[in-house]
């Protein structure tokens, strides 16, 4: 079936002409990827070819740009699908042609959704750090771990649901015997607190690299999960050259996890944790210091994610959205911060 929303017109070449003298970081990514790898994975699990109308379906490869084009500039479905009628940059990033017509905010949305229940994004995100690679931008030196708290998007209000018992249909002698209580809809969503603050949401555990701090791993869980139960999950596909060094604070600090990674052949750069009735020697502080100059790459990947990208609270409801949208933003820095190397 022909792509009649890629085909270029004659104003797709006057534009193409324009913006010789005039580029911005966009043009940097599209020079930098090679979208047929990309085009392939989504095409091998998206095979959507009509729409519901029986109108072809949208391709792939441009509305994955849309939603990339979505991160970096903080706009909500509504929002994209205005600036992508009146921004001849969104539209020459995306690959549509100035003469096709766009998609709207309902199939942007159904785009972004079934690309979540088909598990594409994961993959995605691999093989955008693997062209970065290819390019010598990420270099894998070894990596940074940190976690941080990302507030729902709901505001938790208390409800206290009272559940009866029902015995034998008598109402008279149905008594309360349970109750349950929720904070929202956001079911997945949980409390911790931080300090003296209590917080309601998620926490997303990041692995970032020691030389430029792209996002090499990572993934969200309720609030309440403590950091070192996912140390060994960080550790899945990241890949690093043997004795590559592993920093953390002191929240990943177990036996366990200095075990794994002596098992895996890296070099243990967890934090020392004091522990009751055993204070640190001065050598473990003094490793400590070591440490904790080389994990300002987290920290400003984090601030950066929190600030830029809107990652300080949650754009959708549950967990496996929430997932979703650290990896979108997670290949949307990438990208942006690879396109910034480039063209320096």
């Amino acid at each position: 079936m022909k792509d009649t929303f890629t085909t270029p017109t004659f104003a797709d070449y006057f534009v193409e002409i324009r913006k010789q003298s005039r580029k911005n970081f966009l043009d940097d990514v599209n020079r930098l990827i090679d979208w047929k790898p990309i085009e392939k994975i989504l095409k091998k699990k998206y095979r959507k070819v009509a729409s519901a109308d029986g109108r072809p379906a949208y391709p792939p490869v441009p509305m994955f740009k849309l939603l990339l084009l979505q991160r970096w500039y903080g706009l909500s479905d509504p929002g994209l699908e205005d600036a992508l009628s009146d921004r001849i940059s969104f539209i020459r990033f995306s690959g549509f042609s100035l003469g096709s017509t766009l998609p709207d905010h309902s199939t942007i949305c159904r785009f972004r959704n079934t690309c979540m229940e088909l598990d594409i994004y994961e993959k995605l995100f691999g093989e955008i750090n693997r062209q970065i690679e290819s390019h010598g931008l990420l270099v894998k030196e070894g990596a940074i771990i940190d976690a941080t708290i990302v507030e729902s998007s709901r505001r938790p209000r208390k409800v206290i649901e009272v559940m009866r018992e029902d015995r034998c249909g008598n109402e008279s002698s149905q008594e309360p015997s349970s109750h349950q209580i929720t904070y929202s809809d956001d079911h997945d969503a949980t409390w911790v607190r931080k300090g003296k603050k209590p917080y309601y949401g998620y926490k997303t555990h990041v692995v970032v690299d020691t030389k430029e701090g792209f996002i090499l791993n990572g993934h969200v869980t309720p609030a309440h999960v403590a950091d070192t139960t996912e140390f060994e999950n960080l550790m899945e596909n990241l890949f690093l050259p043997d004795t590559s060094p592993v920093c953390a604070d002191k929240g990943y600090a177990s036996q366990k996890n200095r075990d794994l990674l002596a098992a895996r052949g890296y070099e243990d750069a967890i934090m020392h944790k004091a522990a009751r009735g055993k204070p640190l020697t001065f050598f473990q502080r003094f490793i400590n210091r070591i440490i904790s100059a080389f994990r300002y790459r987290v920290e400003q990947g984090i601030g950066t994610l929190k600030k830029h990208y809107g990652f300080a609270r949650m754009r959708y409801l549950g967990l496996k959205k929430g997932n979703m949208e650290f990896l979108l933003i997670a290949m949307a820095f990438n990208l942006k911060k690879a396109a910034r190397m480039i063209e320096t």
